[in-house]
């Protein structure tokens, strides 16, 4: 019987998202073109996925990429043990880093400068720009 769950979500640009992984402390294995990592569940059960993050030393989190956009797969019960982070937590914080760097390129794309950046108590950020016409 297998543990993994998986959770989709809208996320499509694998650079930004692997610089999200890379802010928020995950160690990470990116598959070669046209193939794939194993992922690391619950007895020793494996999957396959483009990215396999590393959470702990038994337990991994797998980035499979479908046409809706990235799904993770995972033991969330492992993780959350052994790393401390349920499943939750783990989407809302790739989420905001990840939108923090697609904010950013776009940023930069557009010809913009950063003025200001700014994170609250809640974990907000705040970011102001500039651009010279």
């Amino acid at each position: 019987m297998s543990h993994f769950t998986t959770v989709e979500t809208k996320i499509h640009d694998l650079v930004a998202l692997q610089l999200a992984l890379k802010d928020l402390g995950y160690a990470h294995t990116t598959a070669e073109e046209h193939q794939f990592v194993t992922v690391k569940g619950y007895l020793g059960q494996t999957t396959e996925a483009k990215i396999a993050i590393h959470a702990s030393k038994t337990y991994d989190i797998g980035v499979k990429v479908g046409a809706k956009g990235v799904e993770f797969v995972a033991d969330w019960w492992g993780v959350e043990t052994t790393r401390g982070v349920t499943q939750k937590e783990f989407m809302q914080q790739v989420k905001q880093r990840y939108a923090y760097h697609k904010v950013m390129a776009e940023i930069k794309k557009r010809g913009y400068t950063l003025q200001e950046e700014e994170q609250n108590e809640e974990n907000q950020i705040r970011i102001r720009v500039r651009t010279w016409a």
